[in-house]
């Protein structure tokens, strides 16, 4: 089978496009017949040796996968030959980035029906992370009021649909380039953050500050002083130390992804009665997931990115 592999750690250069070994399910586990396979940033950080995951060389990247069930392993229920599905993948292991992925049937659900199956994999991780932010780490409630920093990324769009949806009301930093999408998504304000101060521009308290984007541990610190007492500020970026302040009861939570599928059936049935919008920005074949790296190394690629293996 056709795979995009590294078999040391550097720049995207180190990226291969191979053929490989199709891999075989163990107990417990099944092969997916990947439809498409979503690119992350964490992929990048893997290939680069800078992000503490503990791979085995050669690695193939993707943890999102969305396809069709191809074989199964001793004391697999609940999944058959011929099941579309999706499923948020172990990061250390081997990934979707091939014509074939084995998976744990633990980490799979029933893909969504209302999308097409290679958009799928633009659903499980980043709207687990968003879900997991908002209310496992936030506990949002309905008529509270969330900041959501870096809102028009792929995590921020699924964060501002599921806020909104919850009842709060949704504060979303934004770009230019993803304003509408965010108004989309359903924000009450947006701050257009290349021309105003955030700060300036959020002046009433929010009980939820959440950090998506890039920041600096300055602006971070200010940011929290918005949050009301008794609030919480969550972020998704452990590069910068996320800020609490005891003296108001301000508590700082650092998400870290963990795998959920009840969480995830969720997200997709939300997905298949419209409440919830996938967004995929563009899709791209197997073989030029070299040149997305390469890309995403000089911050060119916006939005949701799916790969797409070739068939048989």
């Amino acid at each position: 089978m056709k795979a995009v592999l590294f078999h040391q750690t550097g720049g995207p250069e180190v990226l291969r496009y191979e053929d490989v070994p199709q891999p075989v399910p163990g107990a417990g586990e099944v092969r997916v017949r990947v439809a498409g396979s979503a690119y992350s940033p964490a992929d990048g950080g893997m290939r680069g040796g800078f992000l503490p995951i503990p791979i085995t060389l050669p690695h193939i990247p993707g943890y999102d996968v969305s396809g069709t069930v191809d074989a199964l392993g001793d004391g697999v229920d609940g999944l058959a030959v011929g099941d579309d599905v999706v499923g948020f993948l172990p990061m250390a292991a081997d990934g979707s980035a091939a014509q074939y992925v084995v998976a744990p049937a633990v980490a799979l659900v029933p893909a969504p029906t209302r999308i097409p199956l290679a958009d799928a994999a633009g659903l499980p991780s980043v709207a687990l992370t968003a879900w997991q932010a908002l209310f496992e780490a936030g506990g949002l409630q309905a008529g509270q009021r969330v900041l959501i920093n870096g809102a028009g990324g792929p995590v921020g769009g699924y964060a501002v649909q599921l806020a909104k949806r919850a009842g709060a009301h949704v504060v979303a930093t934004a770009s230019p380039r993803s304003r509408e999408s965010v108004r989309a998504s359903g924000a009450d304000e947006i701050v257009d953050h290349t021309t105003t101060s955030i700060l300036d521009a959020v002046v009433e308290p929010v009980d939820v500050l959440l950090n998506l984007a890039p920041i600096t541990p300055e602006l971070f610190t200010a940011l929290a002083t918005r949050v009301r007492d008794g609030g919480v500020v969550v972020s998704t970026t452990p590069r910068v130390e996320t800020p609490a302040d005891p003296q108001r009861g301000v508590r700082a939570v650092t998400v870290f992804l963990h795998p959920d599928a009840d969480v995830l059936s969720r997200l997709v049935a939300l997905v298949d009665s419209g409440e919830l919008r996938v967004e995929i920005a563009r899709r791209v074949p197997l073989s030029e997931l070299p040149e997305l790296h390469a890309e995403a190394e000089a911050g060119q690629v916006p939005g949701k990115v799916v790969v797409v293996p070739p068939g048989e």
